[in-house]
């Protein structure tokens, strides 16, 4: 289930952030990013805030295994908005 941008808004900045945080370590992990540097991170943050609300990154909800997780449109198959 795909969070919507709007629901996101609701949220306390600092778990936006973390969210946020979270998919850029894992970008890490496979090379799509390699800032480390505080600035680097804070300018990259801003990025994927941006991103989200443009709708090319989807907060992506699995009740399966109750997770959360950002998501590239792209990767998810829908079409754009």
């Amino acid at each position: 289930m795909l969070v919507p941008y709007e629901s996101l808004k609701a949220l306390p900045q600092s778990t936006v952030d973390n969210l946020i945080k979270e998919y850029l370590f894992s970008q890490m992990e496979d090379g799509s990013f390699d800032a480390t540097n505080s600035q680097s991170l804070e300018t990259a943050i801003a990025q994927c805030h941006r991103a989200l609300q443009a709708g090319e990154l989807q907060v992506e909800y699995s009740e399966d295994d109750e997770s959360i997780a950002i998501r590239q449109r792209n990767d998810l198959n829908i079409s754009p908005q």
